[in-house]
């Protein structure tokens, strides 16, 4: 007998016609014309059950937002330090509630603003910081243990974190009180944002000494943010972004069981990053299905005892490939609903992108809308009020479950490779990718996939916008404080100081304390990254050898 869901298929639906052949997410996943419980079959306790409980699919948190709202965490950074403390400071004052720090190029790479690799790129993309004194400069007037802050960092963020918890020290507070997050995460670097300075297995082993060295020494830090969001970036799909994600988060825990950590020590300060892209029930659902794989990857591959080492607290971003040049007004709208996305799908934090970002980076009024945006969201519209408020929706089941199955055959298949570092060598999430990202940029030039101003509902003339212009003598000022510094600093004390950094790769001992001490002499980013190239050796991606 043809249940009820067949019957309206072959009659009233067929009948009424259709607009399109196919209906399918931004990730190019089918999509029914109606869900019913027949698509979503589920035990409710096993699948879903309650917020803050095991496998926390409807919230980390038993009060989620009732309890505490998400972190309104603005990223910000540009030219010199004391610029980007000011838009710290003015984002403060507008009710941010977490600071979230962009670096330059140059800082990001491992390069100091005088090496000739930085001409050109010092200040533009993010703030530069060469030496302790920029990080002093940065969060000036910035209590460190009273702010959360995230810095978006990964081959120099041993050295970037040895700075900020110094600077916190100076400021009088013990690294025991010190809360944020480093996003440090070298495994999605190579599988697609590309900024590394060594090969994969020592790229894991910094990553596994911030790991145990912040389990010690600053209990409260997130010493890495396991990060989808670039993944996705690169041209991902929605499963692809969960499925390689929470197997660099697989990596890291094998590694961190590796050098003698218990689970339940480290596995509750790992954090996580997600993108929110267009498609709204898709990442409803991506972010969702995360939390359950991850709270049974701890518990039953594991191990894990604790909640808190089963619970997948992310930080979320609103997409910057969906952005559009053309049009930029129109980002306003799909910021909006991207962030709707997160809250609905139940992140911890939040970055809401300004409608000018992909022009240069963003001016005051711009960010200041951005910010504006998760306001009226947390305050205007109710979605805080309740917990989960979608869950138990036939679609939603059903798109959660289809993630959780699709990004586990993922996973499965990382794991018979070896693991994603043999992943990586073998090149294999780099070309699923370059494959996805392939296939969507021809359904946007045959138009199968609108972008409202791009390839429909074009306009032939573009409203400008005011855009934030760095001076190009930002870069001049830094060159020579560098300069100036390197010059008068106690050129003995750096040199005893980086030969310690050099020492421990040698013999494996944690990092972190030399390098903690070795930014106390003024060593530089760029002097502490070249100790790691000479020592470690310098990546080559295998499709450029």
């Amino acid at each position: 007998m043809a249940s009820n869901k067949e019957q309206w298929l072959t009659t009233l639906y067929r009948s009424a016609g259709e607009r399109a052949a196919r209906f399918s997410t931004v990730s190019d996943l089918e999509i029914e014309p109606l869900y019913t419980p027949e698509d979503a079959r589920f035990d409710y306790d096993e699948a879903l059950g309650v917020p803050g409980e095991y496998p926390f699919t409807r919230g980390v948190y038993p009060s989620m937002y009732r309890g505490r709202l998400w972190t309104m965490r603005q990223f910000a950074g540009y030219g010199l330090a004391e610029d980007t403390n000011a838009r710290f400071r003015f984002l403060l004052s507008q009710g941010q509630t977490g600071l979230s720090t962009a670096f330059d190029m140059p800082t990001l790479m491992g390069y100091d603003a005088d090496h000739e690799r930085a001409i050109g790129e010092v200040g533009r993309e993010g703030v530069t910081v060469t030496s302790i004194h920029d990080m002093e400069r940065l969060y000036g007037q910035i209590r460190l243990d009273r702010i959360t802050t995230s810095m978006t960092v990964n081959c120099s963020a041993s050295i970037i974190l040895a700075m900020y918890l110094v600077v916190a020290e100076r400021q009088g507070a013990g690294w025991d009180n010190v809360s944020g997050t480093i996003q440090n995460d070298m495994l999605k670097e190579f599988i697609a944002q590309k900024e590394w300075i060594c090969p994969p297995e020592p790229s894991v082993r910094i990553v596994t000494d911030m790991i145990d060295f912040c389990c010690r020494r600053a209990p409260r830090f997130h010493p890495v943010s396991i990060s989808g969001y670039h993944i996705r970036e690169a041209g991902a799909t929605a499963v692809q972004e969960l499925a390689f994600t929470l197997a660099d988060g697989v990596c890291y825990v094998e590694h961190a069981l590796r050098r003698g950590l218990e689970v339940d020590d480290f596995a509750p300060r790992l954090s996580f990053f997600f993108n929110l892209h267009n498609d709204f029930l898709e990442e409803i659902a991506k972010l969702r299905a995360a939390r359950r794989i991850w709270a049974r990857l701890m518990k039953e591959r594991f191990g894990a005892k604790e909640a808190r080492s089963m619970t997948l607290r992310t930080h979320a971003q609103t997409a910057g490939v969906a952005l559009t040049a053309q049009q930029p007004l129109n980002n306003i709208a799909r910021v909006a609903i991207q962030a709707l996305a997160g809250v609905l799908g139940g992140v911890q934090s939040l970055h809401t992108n300004a409608m000018d970002e992909t022009l240069a980076l963003p001016t005051e009024t711009a960010a200041t809308i951005a910010l504006r945006t998760q306001q009226i969201i947390a305050e205007e519209t109710g979605l805080a009020n309740t917990i989960d408020p979608l869950g138990g929706s036939y679609a939603i089941e059903a798109l959660t479950d289809r993630m959780e199955r699709d990004a586990m055959a993922y996973i499965s298949r990382i794991d018979q490779m070896g693991g994603m570092i043999r992943a990586i060598e073998l090149g294999y999430p780099q070309q699923e990718i370059a494959e996805a990202a392939f296939r969507y940029q021809r359904q946007v030039e045959d138009r199968i996939k609108t972008v409202v101003g791009v390839n429909k509902y074009v306009t032939p003339e573009e409203i400008p916008l005011p855009t934030l212009k760095i001076d190009p003598e930002v870069e001049e000022r830094q060159v020579q404080r560098v300069r100036r510094m390197k010059r008068e600093r106690n050129q003995r004390a750096v040199k005893d100081a980086l030969k310690q950094v050099a020492e421990a790769c040698r013999s494996g001992a944690n990092l972190m304390e030399p390098i903690c001490e070795a930014v106390k002499q003024e060593a530089t980013v760029g002097e502490i990254c070249d100790v790691y190239r000479a020592e470690f050796g310098v990546y080559k991606d295998p499709a450029w050898i």
